[in-house]
């Protein structure tokens, strides 16, 4: 049986979500992501939390494509964070029929990271949820280890680690710490490609992975060795980002490609180094 394989909400953020689901169904995906809040001040969300209409049609798209919503951007976790604020987020999230909801980490307190993330969980947790947390090395949590301690330390049966392979080829983890996170805290993977050498500054990270990734199989990260220590039937988001040949390409075409480019590696065999 083919893994599900759907496309992140960043590989065509412009389009509001029912509109990114019936593309995703032309793409020949099997679903696709709803960003609802914002990854940083400012910056494109989807709150359907506050729009009942756009949320009807939504669900009115899957309903009509068969697509499903997997994914739930995102949860950011920093020194003020309140959990109270995220039950419209949490509603939302349930109402779309999510399975997983993204977490990233801004507190340099660990252990208050950690408490918030076990709120979260167990916020999520009744609504059937798993929460993932994604280590991106320009945050607070910006590798493998960071994010195992926090997953380890909440102690949440639904709580996740997200790999993300443009972020473990850019924060300096080992192939080995990805073998030792345990089985049940890998929920889905996220898949792209990028130039094997990144850039230096925390202003250029972000700009590489949130404007201009590659599609998987263009690029030199070595998927082939993230993918062998990842279990074999992991669910997969494909976030391929890119302002400079999306809007030129179209999105149908870009998600297509991006679709075809992610089952293209995901079928080649994968051997452990």
């Amino acid at each position: 049986m083919q893994r599900p394989l759907w496309i992140g909400p960043l590989t065509a953020l412009a389009l509001p979500p029912p509109r990114f689901l019936q593309a995703a169904a032309r793409a020949g995906a099997d679903g696709g992501g709803v960003r609802l809040l914002p990854a940083a001040p400012g910056g494109i969300a989807w709150r359907l939390m506050d729009d009942a209409a756009m949320l009807r049609e939504t669900l009115a798209v899957m309903a009509g494509t068969g697509m499903r919503v997997f994914d739930i951007e995102m949860v950011r976790i920093g020194p003020g964070f309140d959990i109270a604020g995220y039950a419209g987020f949490f509603d939302a999230a349930e109402a779309l029929g999510a399975l997983h909801v993204l977490v990233a980490g801004d507190d340099p307190d660990e252990a208050r990271t950690a408490a918030a993330f076990a709120a979260v969980c167990e916020a999520l947790g009744r609504r059937g949820m798993t929460a993932d947390f994604e280590f991106m090395p320009w945050t607070e949590v910006r590798d493998v280890a960071a994010a195992a301690r926090i997953v380890r330390a909440a102690g949440a049966a639904n709580g996740g680690v997200l790999v993300d392979a443009l972020h473990f080829a850019r924060c300096g983890s080992r192939l080995d710490e990805i073998d030792a996170l345990p089985r049940q805290w890998l929920h889905y993977m996220q898949i792209c490609d990028g130039p094997a050498a990144g850039p230096q500054s925390s202003a250029g990270l972000i700009h590489a992975a949130r404007c201009e990734r590659l599609l998987p199989g263009e690029g030199g990260i070595d998927l082939a060795a993230i993918l062998a220590r990842l279990p074999a039937d992991i669910p997969v988001c494909v976030e391929t980002p890119s302002d400079s040949r999306a809007p030129v390409l179209g999105w149908d075409e870009w998600m297509r490609r991006a679709v075809a480019a992610s089952r293209a590696v995901l079928a080649a065999p994968v051997a452990r180094a």
